[in-house]
């Protein structure tokens, strides 16, 4: 066949292939007869044909199109005690550790969550999603509108640390402070670890992302709450029943911690939520009991309460309490504190000085039970006996000395001691037991002037007799002043002598340590002073010798003057020489 006639051959069974492709249409199904299946179209790649492009799109849509580092909303299609698998469309599944939704305990089949989509696909082939991440991708921004919404959220507490707590918050760390965990102290953080707990956002810093959550806060609301409604609810004199939850002072005497107690609403106010409440209200008031026929100057006894520096508090019925007040205490004048007298729990027996049943007040006395020392006084302490009386208090100016219980007396710094003191310290002390002379009294005032030097001689009427003006005596300068010098002199006197009259004979001072010659030139009985000067023994000496000097020329003079008179002329020149040289001292 030639080369033409075999084309010319061929060309019809091309044609005819061409014809059967066009009509056969691609055969995917599995079950189709090996005869009606295209081999040609299989072996050459192209098995969709003209419908590929359909095809294509319905397979698409069978898929899921995931795209990596996106959050996507996903469905929960299985869960046990370590993994929940999630969904995202089609068959494009993703596990995920339960401790991500730790902050939902109550998840389950079926809730929609969102994830965020880490890789489409691990080595084995598998979706890899987070939840962590998907929160934490969009928490700030629901932290915010939380926090401007003033919402509350959920938070998983994970952890205890300084201060407070570390609660995961939408992915975010936020800190609970110690003291918003509850209204009431916390001392256990630990078990508050790994619980789910409402929140409040109540503060958040943006330039470093901190966030800070309250607890309290959601419990202090819902108190004021219900506190609000309660005291919208509230009348005076309403009767209520409550639990004793804490108790200040000594009330356990009446009332026990969480005990069930019945009260009435004395009062309240709305605005600052307070309530006042009482629990004697509802029994008898204790005045309503007491015994009618009480009147003044009826004797009660009681038990100490209450002590305070103004007085003793005395209960003579339970609730009933009278006031002794410490002037009442004792017949003495001199201020004094109760606590001197009683202490709390003493049993007492006390006159009742008034009574007023409608202010429901009581004064008590006690000192009204014996017998008032002063109403006697002049008889059983005459002016100028002498008692024994107790140092009770030093002053400056003196000391007050008890003769008895309600009688004491003023002993002056004056009347102290014979000698000059500055302070009465240096002669007595508190407590001592001295011997004291009645000296004056004023019933009235109930005072009374005492003594102590007036038992003792006056050591001066001694030192007069022993030491009288102008005589001499020997003395020892003790010490020097600005002033002069102090001598000590025979039997341990002292006396005083100005600086002037320390010149001894020769012109020089005299030191301290010399041994002396002195007269006495005062005493001075007010202020127990002797005056003495060395000077004058010897300056008078002097001028003794000088008068009489001059007493003798005087005789002398007068003697001329007379024989002048008797002598002739020629002697008067003589006589005249010799009266002026006895004018002269010569």
């Amino acid at each position: 066949m030639s080369e033409e006639t075999k084309v010319i051959a061929e060309e019809p069974q091309v044609e005819v292939q061409a014809a059967e492709k066009e009509t056969r249409k691609p055969v995917l199904n599995a079950s189709v007869a090996p005869e009606d299946f295209d081999w040609d179209a299989f072996e050459g790649g192209d098995i969709y044909g003209a419908d590929k492009a359909e095809v294509e799109a319905a397979y698409d849509k069978t898929l899921s199109k995931v795209g990596e580092g996106e959050v996507v909303e996903g469905v929960v299609t299985s869960l046990n005690k370590r993994e929940v698998v999630v969904t995202i469309g089609g068959k494009s599944e993703g596990v995920i550790s339960i401790n991500e939704f730790r902050h939902n305990p109550d998840l389950k089949v079926g809730d929609k969550v969102e994830v965020f989509v880490e890789n489409a696909e691990d080595k084995k082939g598998q979706l890899v999603l987070s939840h962590r991440k998907a929160r934490a991708f969009k928490s700030w921004d629901r932290v915010n509108e939380a926090f401007n919404n003033d919402e509350i959220v959920k938070g998983y507490v994970k952890t205890r640390t300084k201060g407070g707590m570390i609660v995961d918050v939408f992915g975010i760390e936020a800190f609970l402070p110690g003291s918003q965990i509850d209204i009431k102290p916390i001392r256990d953080y630990d078990q508050f670890v790994g619980q789910n707990i409402d929140f409040k956002i109540v503060k958040i810093n943006q330039e470093f992302r901190n966030v800070v959550v309250s607890h309290k806060a959601l419990l202090e609301a819902e108190q004021e709450a219900k506190r609000a409604d309660l005291i919208g609810k509230l009348e005076k004199g309403q009767v209520l029943e409550g639990v004793v939850k804490n108790i200040t002072n000594h009330p356990e005497e009446v009332v026990s911690l969480d005990e069930k107690i019945k009260v009435v609403v004395l009062d309240f106010n709305e605005q600052q939520k307070r309530i006042a409440l009482g629990l004697k209200q509802l029994t008898p008031h204790p005045w309503d009991n007491l015994d009618p026929d009480l009147k003044v100057g009826d004797k009660v006894k009681g038990k100490v309460i209450l002590i305070a520096d103004y007085g003793a508090f005395v209960e003579i019925e339970p609730g009933v309490e009278g006031l002794v007040h410490v002037s009442e205490m004792s017949w003495g004048q001199r201020l004094r504190s109760a606590q001197e007298f009683l202490k709390v729990g003493d049993e007492v027996e006390a006159v009742i000085l008034s009574i007023d049943r409608e202010a429901r007040k009581i004064s008590l006395g006690i000192k009204q039970l014996t017998e008032n020392p002063w109403e006697n006084i002049r008889a059983k302490y005459p002016v100028g006996s002498t008692h024994k009386a107790t140092v009770r208090n030093i002053t400056n100016f003196g000391v007050f000395a008890e003769l008895e219980d309600g009688v004491e007396g003023l002993v002056h710094i004056s009347d102290l001691s014979w000698n000059k003191i500055k302070h009465p310290s240096e002669v007595v002390a508190t407590g001592d037991v001295i011997d004291v002379q009645i000296l004056e009294f004023d019933e009235t005032n109930h005072k009374l002037s005492l003594g102590h030097k007036q038992l003792t001689p006056n050591p001066w009427d001694e030192i007069e007799a022993k030491f009288p003006v102008g005589s001499t005596v020997e003395g020892t300068v003790a010490s020097i002043t600005d002033k002069g010098a102090n001598i000590t002199l025979e039997g341990d006197a002292e006396g005083f002598a100005f600086t002037r009259e320390l010149v001894k004979e020769d012109g020089k001072q005299a030191v301290a340590g010399e041994t002396l010659p002195f007269k006495v030139v005062e005493l001075r009985r007010s202020t127990r002073r002797i005056l003495v000067s060395h000077l004058r023994t010897y300056q008078e000496i002097k001028e003794k010798a000088v008068a009489a000097e001059a007493e003798g020329t005087k005789k002398a003079i007068k003697k001329v003057n007379t024989n002048i008179e008797k002598a002739t002329l020629g002697d008067i020149d003589a006589l005249a020489a010799l009266k002026e040289k006895l004018e002269k001292g010569e």
